[in-house]
Parts: C-alpha cells; structure tokens; sequence
C-alpha cells in the first residue's frame, strides 16, 4: 500500500528487480493515478471539510455528501452536469470527468476521499527521469455516448501522448487526412485491463514492444481546444 512521502519511483525499481526485469529502450511504465495521489499526500478527511452553501445546495440534487461535493468543487472549473448520483465536471486541469476523479475506493483510510495529482504531466515527466523511460498516469472515464469507464491517460512524458499521422500513406498511398492517434490513452486502455477497477492490487504496469518516430508531448495535448468543442 502506497502512503504519502513514498518514493514511487524506488517503489517501481524495486518492483521490476523482483521480477528480474531490467528496463528496454521499447519500454513504457504506466501507473495508475491512485498510488501517484498517495504519495503526494492528495487524501483529504471529509471531516475536516466545509461545505459551502453551493455544495450543500448541490449535494441535495446529486443525493451525495456535501464535504464531498465541497471537494469535488474545488477541484473543478464548472458543473457540466448534475443529476441524482451523477456529477459530471470539468476538473481545474481541463479533464471533463465524474466527481473531479476524487473517489474513496482502495485507500485504506475510512472517511477519506483522494484528489487526482496536482500535475500528472509534471509528475510523469519526474518519474520518467528518474526511471529512465516514458511513463504514463492513468485514471478510470467514463465516456459520453459509450457505457462503461475505460483508462485514460492524465498524465504522460517520454512519448508522444499525441500522435499526428496526417499525411502518412494508407495501405495504398493516399495521404491520411485526419488521423490523429491518442497514443498514451491507447497505452493506458491496454494496461488498465491488468491494472483492473478492484481488488487486483495491480498499479505498474510494464508495456514493452512499442515503437513510435514522433516527438514526445504530454496529456494535457490531448484536451480538445475549446474552439473545437462542438458541444460545449
């Protein structure tokens, strides 16, 4: 179990010499965003919050605590939607997401909600260094129009998190028009299927075997602009 003040990165060296591992120039370390959040001390006790008047007045549409949506609110820009056990927002970095990533499943600590990382970007870039490959963060979505939360990638360094293949050929040469691969959260769709959403006690994940010929950039590049959201 991960506590505030590790060192993930020691974590994940000890981790891979268990294994008899030793890292590749094709390597990609993904981590799930909870252990990041506990070592950087992100649990906070409902106890200690209060709730504004607008998270008291809120809770009672969504039917949740009011210290929570205290927080949940803090962490956000705005409410995009709001229903009974359902609050959709846009998180202060930009991520349009349910309850601001804050949950409190797997903390081991009873009255206590965990907030995403401060800079998942910031945070990966650090382990990246350290560990001396790409990592990427990864947190559960959920998705408008499509049922059930997948892993997404909120954090990336050492690799393109997004990857233009406009003008590439096809099968038969015709220049690729407007695809562009969300290649970290393709990365972290795959390792979410070992990471789980339970009891798997599965946070690292090595992928090996990828290859890339992009600059890198991090997770906040795949952030659609708000000139190009079409639904805002």
């Amino acid at each position: 179990m991960v506590r505030a003040g590790d060192d993930l990165a020691a974590l994940v060296e000890a981790g891979l010499a268990r294994a008899g591992l030793a890292l590749r120039g094709d390597d990609v370390l993904v981590l799930a965003q909870k252990i990041v959040s506990k070592a950087e001390g992100r649990s906070v006790a409902l106890a200690s919050v209060t709730p504004s008047a607008e998270a008291q007045a809120l809770a009672g549409r969504v039917q949740k605590d009011p210290r929570f949506v205290e927080l949940v609110l803090s962490e956000s820009q705005r409410v995009v939607r709001a229903r009974p056990n359902l609050l959709i927002v846009q998180h202060r970095l930009g991520f349009v997401m349910a309850n601001a990533g804050i949950d409190q499943s797997n903390l081991g600590e009873e009255g206590h909600a965990l907030l995403l990382p401060r800079d998942p970007d910031g945070t990966a870039a650090a382990l990246a260094a350290r560990l001396g490959c790409p990592v990427v963060i990864t947190d559960s979505f959920g998705r408008a129009w499509r049922r059930g939360t997948v892993g997404v990638a909120i954090g990336a360094a050492g690799l393109p998190a997004l990857w233009d293949l406009r003008g590439r050929p096809d099968l038969f040469g015709r220049a690729l028009q407007v695809s562009i691969s969300g290649f970290a959260d393709e990365i972290a769709a795959a390792a979410s299927l070992l990471q789980g959403q339970g009891a798997e006690a599965q946070p690292a994940v090595l992928v090996r075997g990828l290859a890339w010929d992009a600059p890198p950039n991090p997770a906040a590049e795949l952030l659609r602009p708000e000139a190009e959201d079409l639904f805002r």
